[in-house]
């Protein structure tokens, strides 16, 4: 049975709905971005939005991808550091809970936060703490930690931190794993280009780029990209928003679509569409169903609140993905 471990940063979501765009004007925050913000900045966000609406749960990007692995029944497990705290401690529960087994350390500082103030038009703006998250390093890693799974994913969050990826891919593919890489962030992938070239030609078998990651890296269209990306990996994907995704292996080329949706909030959407195809190729589907139920759950989550969805949503996603699979 194939088992799938994910590396990235622990972070605990706390999805915020906004009344209006004003909160985002009275914290300086431009609509749509990521804050890195302070532990002190990020409890003065909480008590000042403390009347609205929020949901929490366990978040971060792979964990996202992983919880999504994690529901469609694949034995899944998470590598990340929190600190020594009830928000700590409420991460590794609410993995607990959905059937992931976290690999947890402990830092010295406290647990990595990301507050989500969803503005009503379903745009995201986040004031993220990463806290004891970004306290791990190369050192944390060993063989041990990737023993018995055939596949690694990693967000692309991480990638700052060189020394921690190149152990991680390097113990990976010493044990024999899958690599799969989410891109996650443009300016990221500006900031690391040459290392994600070299990196992804010798160690990563999976790309998953959206438009802007992959013209960060590439410098081309989304189409060019996508045959780009898949001359120095085994899979390249390329996500388009409302015009689908974009798979190649060798000469193989996919244009998937993607299903009607109410979007009420896109948090998880890329990380939840990673789930999906990561689940088809572990069941050897085509790329083209592996898009499929990408899109599946992709569609899915941005109808919610944050990046975690209800039994009652899976069990319908479920149904669906057989529908697919058969």
């Amino acid at each position: 049975m194939t088992k799938v471990i994910g590396l990235g940063n622990a972070l605990v979501d706390i999805m915020t709905q906004l009344e209006s765009d004003k909160t985002l004007q009275d914290l300086n925050f431009p609509k749509g971005s990521m804050q890195l913000v302070d532990d002190l900045t990020s409890k003065n966000i909480e008590n000042l939005t403390s009347s609205l609406k929020k949901s929490m749960s366990a978040g971060g990007s792979a964990a996202n991808t992983i919880n999504g692995l994690a529901n469609l029944g694949i034995d899944s497990s998470f590598i990340g550091k929190v600190g020594q705290d009830e928000m700590g401690k409420f991460f590794g529960d609410d993995q607990k809970d959905s059937g992931i087994d976290p690999q947890l350390l402990i830092g010295d500082a406290a647990s990595g936060r990301a507050i989500g103030l969803i503005s009503p038009d379903s745009e995201r703006t986040f004031a993220t703490f990463l806290g004891a998250a970004i306290e791990l390093t190369a050192n944390d890693l060993s063989k041990d930690l990737f023993s018995g799974f055939q596949i690694l994913h990693i967000e692309g969050y991480l990638v700052q931190n060189q020394d921690l990826i190149r152990v991680a891919v390097k113990l990976a593919k010493e044990c024999g794993l899958q690599v799969s890489i989410d891109l996650a962030s443009f300016n990221v992938v500006e900031d690391n280009r040459e290392f994600l070239q070299e990196i992804i030609t010798n160690y990563v078998d999976i790309v998953f780029a959206n438009e802007e990651e992959a013209k960060a890296f590439t410098n081309k269209t989304p189409e060019e990209s996508v045959h780009i990306i898949a001359e120095i990996c085994d899979i390249a994907i390329v996500k388009l928003g409302k015009q689908g995704s974009l798979i190649k292996k060798g000469n193989e080329l996919y244009e998937v679509g993607i299903i009607e949706a109410n979007s009420v909030d896109t948090t998880g959407a890329g990380d939840l569409y990673a789930s999906g195809f990561l689940y088809g190729l572990i069941k050897e589907l085509t790329l083209n169903k592996c898009g499929e139920i990408g899109a599946l759950l992709s569609g899915n989550v941005i109808e919610v609140v944050g990046s975690k969805m209800n039994e009652e949503r899976w069990s319908k996603i479920k149904e669906e993905v057989k529908r697919i699979v058969s």
